[in-house]
This record gives structure tokens, C-alpha cells and sequence, in this order.
């Protein structure tokens, strides 16, 4: 069989990781390493010779970081980035630089762990092999008139790789007086918080990891746990939050099906759906079962996704009533949801 194998570079100062990643990931018949680099300067000059499809990019570098590189290197060359880091929000600055995806550093003392980042980094490098390079663009403002909406709307979102940047491009321009939200973005757990407090910080909107008992109200937004399932109960007028151990669905736990189902059966056409860019099919079929219920459901467009993965499937079996581009979707939302 033939076919072209994905070329990688592996940048990282400390030459036992590099080994450890340039060793792990060549053990995958599809990836080839062409290259590896000690700092950023070095892996400049090996990107212009070696071409690569992809680069593998330590966060703390000496020269300079990480974060800095990325933010430097996709204006002139848009190379999908996925970045190495210790458990840190550094790996959200990363994103927000441009990088397509992150992965955790692991314990080189077990062996388990090695072999799970092993895993993990050539399950993102395939992915990072056919995501599109969208080079960061300075966010617009946060709404300025606060408008009125029906107070037991609701917004349900799903997203995964590319997803952490698009959630804040979306969070950043609705009002503090928007229905409430919850999210399923694919993500590690402990990730998950960090990814919580970062848009509680910069958006106008109350933003928590979620937990069991807790209502969804205006101006709040819920991201689920990364290794928990989210759901909603309705009790009496209100919807409360159910988070939960489980087997993965299609993949993933927390499963933006899981979330969407929930909704579809607890909220029907009361809710407003989101799928967002990412790889698979989660959350496609839960989309479905909203719009069925009376939901508009709206979906992310090819050109805007960073993966064109869940959208497209969830587009494919009908579940998207509207395909928008990413900036769009701020305003298809309060448009929806306006008294």
C-alpha cells in the first residue's frame, strides 16, 4: 500500500524528550520524524529545509517560549502546531497563538504514562495533519447594549479540536444577560477548570466547570468536567445540571451527545444547539434529536473550522438547521434568542 507518511518536526530543549517524542511517535507506520530541534532558531532553519506537515513544540524553551514561536512562526509559515506542556494554562495562550492542539507532559517515571502521551501525541498528530491553520485575529469587543432575551431559553455547545479558541471568540461577544450555557469541549481533566477560570477572566460572563445541583441561569456558562459526562434534569421551572462518571461515548467523556440528548428530552424547543470544529462525529447525532425537538441548531462552517470533522457530519445527517461562519455565530445566537 502506498501512501505519504506525515512529516514531523520535534522541537524541545531537553534531549531526553525529544527522543522520547521523535522514538514514541516513529513507531507509527504513518509518521515520519525528519527533524528535531533544540529552540525555536534552530527549528526555524529545519522547518525551511525540512518542510514538515506538522511540528511538535515544547512551551518552555530558552531563546524563547514556546507561546512566543508560535505567535511568531504562523503569519509566515501556517504550520499545524501541537505543544507540549506541563499541567499550566500556558497551553490556552498557546491556542490563542495558534497552535492547533496540546498535550500534557507525562511522568517519565511510569511507564503508563509514557505510553499514553505516546499514544495521545500520534492520535493529534494525524489530526493536526488535516487541520487548517487559522492565524489569530484580535477578538471584537464584548456587545455594548444589552439586549433582553426569554428567560428559560438555553444554549447547549459541543466542540473539540480547534474548540477552546472558537468558545472564546464566541463567549467573548455575548452580554452578561444571555441565556445559559452549557459546554461540552473535549479536554483533559483538571484542563477543564483551567479552561473555566480562563473565560470567567476574560469574558463578560459568569463561567465554571460544572457541577451536580447546580442550575443553569442567565449569564452563566458551564463547561463539563474532563472526565465526566454533563446532563440537565428539569426541576420545575429550572434546569439543573447532572455531571457523572461513565464509559466514553463515541470516544469521548465528557460526549457532546450526551449532553445534547439530555437537552433535546429536558429543554426541547426552548434550546438553541452549537456544534463547533472538531474531529468525529460527537455530538451529531444528539444535534439531530434537538432539532427534532424544536431547537435551532446551528453549525460551524468548513472554512472557519480548524477541523472540519463534527460539523460536517452533524450538516451531513441534518441536524444543522443554519451553517455559518465562526464570527457569525455570535449574533445568529442573540438573533435567535431575543425576546
Amino acid at each position: 500500500m502506498n501512501w505519504k507518511k506525515i512529516r514531523v518536526l520535534v522541537v524541545d530543549d531537553s534531549f531526553m524528550f525529544r527522543e522520547v517524542i521523535a522514538r514514541g511517535i516513529s513507531a507509527d507506520v504513518e509518521i515520519e520524524v525528519v527533524a528535531k530541534a533544540v529552540d525555536p532558531f534552530d527549528a526555524r532553519d529545519k522547518i525551511l529545509e525540512f518542510k514538515p506537515d506538522v511540528m511538535t513544540c515544547d512551551v518552555q524553551m530558552p531563546k524563547m517560549n514556546g507561546i512566543e514561536f508560535v505567535r511568531r512562526l504562523l503569519p509566515q509559515y501556517l504550520l499545524p502546531v501541537i505543544v507540549v506542556s506541563t499541567i499550566s494554562d500556558a497551553v490556552f495562550d498557546a491556542m490563542n497563538a495558534g497552535a492547533v492542539d496540546f498535550v500534557t507532559k507525562p511522568d517519565v517515571q511510569s511507564t503508563k504514562s509514557l505510553e499514553e502521551f505516546i499514544t495521545e501525541m500520534i492520535s493529534k498528530i494525524k489530526i493536526a495533519a488535516h487541520a487548517k491553520v487559522i492565524c489569530p485575529k484580535y477578538p471584537l469587543p464584548s456587545a455594548a447594549i444589552v439586549p433582553h432575551f426569554e428567560s428559560d431559553r438555553m444554549i447547549a455547545i459541543g466542540s473539540s479540536t480547534g474548540g477552546t479558541e472558537a468558545l472564546y471568540s464566541i463567549l467573548k461577544r455575548l452580554p452578561a444577560s444571555i441565556p445559559g450555557i452549557v459546554i461540552v469541549q473535549h479536554i483533559p481533566p483538571v484542563f477543564s477548570r483551567m479552561f473555566a477560570e480562563r473565560l470567567n477572566n476574560q469574558t463578560d460572563l459568569t463561567v465554571s466547570e460544572a457541577r451536580s445541583g447546580e442550575f443553569v441561569e442567565a449569564g452563566k456558562v458551564f463547561i463539563a468536567p474532563g472526565d465526566k459526562h454533563m446532563q440537565l434534569k428539569k426541576t420545575g421551572s429550572k434546569f439543573m445540571i447532572e455531571v457523572s462518571s461513565g464509559e466514553k461515548v463515541n470516544g469521548h467523556c465528557p460526549s457532546a451527545d450526551v449532553l445534547f440528548e439530555s437537552v433535546a428530552s429536558e429543554v426541547g424547543n426552548k434550546a438553541v444547539g452549537v456544534i463547533l470544529t472538531g474531529m468525529g462525529s460527537d455530538g451529531a447525532k444528539g444535534l439531530l434529536a434537538m432539532r427534532r425537538n424544536g431547537a435551532h441548531t446551528l453549525g460551524q462552517d468548513e472554512q472557519s473550522s480548524v477541523v472540519y470533522g463534527m460539523p460536517k457530519v452533524a450538516f451531513k445527517i441534518g441536524a444543522v438547521e443554519k451553517q455559518a461562519p465562526l464570527s457569525n455565530i455570535p449574533d445568529l445566537l442573540m438573533a435567535l434568542l431575543k425576546k
